[in-house]
């Protein structure tokens, strides 16, 4: 019995060798930056980046305005002031800080959320040429090390799918 296991599990990849197999390869990173949904996608982020700027400078100049007053008034005030006034330095210390973390979550949220359906799009498109055209296997070149010249490049299929020159 166990022969005859051994045997079937020799025999089965030959007739998976047999079967003609094909493969292509499509750069994924020439697609994705000709997409527009791209450039839509990086407009979006550049405006996040930027109204979270605005508001950061304002939390500085704040934070700026606020120790340039302590340092300039230090001598004259008592100490119960220049606590009191450093606490709030302090306090706008922390809040600048818990703002950049909280932006840069907000970013790398907003990205993934811009990003996935685009590259769901691609996904699905190199999907739809893999089945019209036969492949069996559809690679990124980014992630071999070798490609040989007989190798098929879909890429221009897959641009040709998602109406991209």
């Amino acid at each position: 019995m166990k022969k005859l296991v051994v045997l079937l599990f020799l025999i089965l990849p030959m007739g998976v060798f047999a079967q003609e197999v094909k493969i292509a390869f499509v750069k994924t990173q020439e697609i994705f930056m000709a997409m527009p949904e791209v450039s839509t996608m990086e407009s979006q982020l550049a405006d996040l980046n930027e109204k979270y700027k605005v508001e950061l400078k304002q939390m500085q100049d704040e934070y700026t305005n606020k120790y340039s007053a302590y340092v300039a008034q230090q001598d004259s005030l008592t100490e119960n002031i220049k606590l009191r006034r450093m606490q709030e330095i302090d306090d706008i210390r922390s809040r600048m800080d818990n703002f950049v973390q909280v932006a840069q979550q907000d970013v790398q949220k907003k990205q993934q959320e811009l990003l996935q359906p685009i590259q769901q799009k691609l996904h699905d498109a190199i999907q739809s040429v893999g089945n019209e055209k036969g492949y069996t296997y559809i690679v990124d070149p980014a992630a071999l090390l070798f490609t040989g010249t007989n190798a098929v490049d879909a890429t221009s299929f897959v641009k040709t799918k998602l109406g991209l020159k």
